[in-house]
């Protein structure tokens, strides 16, 4: 009983053939995934803010609170 010789030459290449393709297609899948499930979303969540956002009555209310040290309060 004799044991095979393991396929020593060209393995890398035989391997990379293989695992290459696999690779790259789950990379493309992973990027879409991303694309789609965390960028586009956030993206939309950004919108929708700034769609209702009024910059005016933030300013004045952060005035009345105090926040600006160059503007004061409207009562002081």
């Amino acid at each position: 009983m004799t044991l095979a010789k393991p396929a020593m030459r060209g393995l890398l290449g035989k391997r990379l053939r293989f695992h290459l393709p696999i690779a790259f297609a789950l990379s493309l899948v992973a990027a879409a995934a991303f694309k789609y499930g965390v960028t586009e979303p956030r993206k939309q969540a950004y919108a929708d803010f700034y769609k209702q956002y009024d910059t005016t009555k933030e300013f004045n209310n952060m005035r009345e609170a105090g926040v600006f040290e160059s503007v004061g309060p409207t009562g002081k």
